[in-house]
């Protein structure tokens, strides 16, 4: 197996100013909360605590993490997130994503993509803007809209307000893809509505795959789904609703420098609702590391995985 096809040890991750429940996505992000008897600096605090507790985790794991400041005069509350609007690959190229929320938009920052190619010495071929759709209120919000089989070349898409099937077409066809796509659902009072992202409800990684198959209501596109994955050899580990409520699907895989081990990064959250055999099956894959994220969940709907944009580039 080419493990480098999966992989990755550059991880890039924005550390917030701003941060708190951001009301332009708790529309359709049902999984935002406000934090009840905190003031807005203590939740930045408690926010800045957890995210450095995880880059130094993932450091000390043999992980290459690029820090970058939120920027306070944007007042990006969601800028922790930095996976939704841009992604790195290997063959050089860099996609940048239309977003839902307008305070969203300001995350792109292009002085991120210069340190990263001529400070840092990334090789950059092509930037692929998809932010055009913006003007006509289509979305697709990268690898959170967007679940990436790099070794099947496959991408994975769950529609809803945030992923646009159309969108979502042109990605596959600039990055030559072979697109998936389903409708995923959750629980919201008496109603079933879409899940606003793809990674909260799946995950790939090097011969193995976490999905909630309960979540895809339409009997042909769990087959769809399901079958894509077993197809590609992919062992399943198939997780309950109630466990992607508490982030079960947002993990990541990622290399070390330490040895040849992945290590599969989970919230301390997404660990505790996993049982063991899931997360017995997960360790024949890699190492699990898991990380408190109880203040950043709550608050932004988004966990470890939406937190790190793989970096796929080559180097100089």
């Amino acid at each position: 197996m080419n493990m480098s096809k999966q992989n990755t040890q550059n991880i890039l991750m924005i550390r917030p100013s701003a941060f708190r429940m951001n009301e332009e996505t708790a529309g359709n992000n049902f999984y935002q909360k406000t934090l009840q008897g905190s003031s807005a600096e203590e939740v930045i605090d408690l926010a800045l605590e957890e995210f450095d507790n995880m880059v130094d985790t993932l450091r000390l794991e043999g992980v290459n993490v690029y820090v970058v400041e939120d920027l306070p005069e944007t007042d990006t509350p969601d800028a922790l997130f930095p996976n939704n609007w841009i992604s790195f690959h290997f063959d050089g190229k860099i996609g940048l994503y239309p977003m839902f929320a307008k305070n969203r938009r300001m995350e792109r920052r292009e002085d991120i993509l210069i340190d990263l190619e001529h400070k840092e010495g990334f090789q950059v071929k092509e930037i692929i803007d998809f932010t055009e759709f913006e003007d006509h209120n289509v979305f697709l919000e990268g690898t959170g809209s967007i679940v990436i089989d790099h070794k099947n070349r496959k991408a994975y898409a769950a529609i809803s307000p945030r992923t646009d099937r159309a969108a979502f077409g042109q990605f596959c066809e600039a990055f030559d893809y072979d697109g998936v796509v389903f409708e995923s659902l959750q629980n919201v009072g008496d109603q079933r509505k879409q899940i606003y992202h793809t990674n909260v409800m799946m995950c790939i990684g090097s011969g193995w795959a976490t999905v909630c198959l309960d979540s895809v209501d339409h009997p042909e596109d769990r087959e769809l789904l399901e079958s894509s994955l077993i197809n590609d050899g992919l062992k399943i580990v198939t997780l309950s609703e109630e466990q992607i409520s508490r982030f079960a699907g947002n993990m990541l895989e990622v290399a070390s420098t330490h040895d040849e081990t992945p290590r599969i990064v989970m919230s301390k959250s997404a660990y505790e609702a996993l049982d063991a055999t899931q997360l017995d099956t997960l360790s024949h894959f890699g190492k699990v590391i898991s990380i408190p994220l109880d203040v950043i969940e709550a608050c932004g709907g988004g966990s470890a995985r939406c937190m790190m944009a793989e970096i796929h580039l080559p180097k100089a």
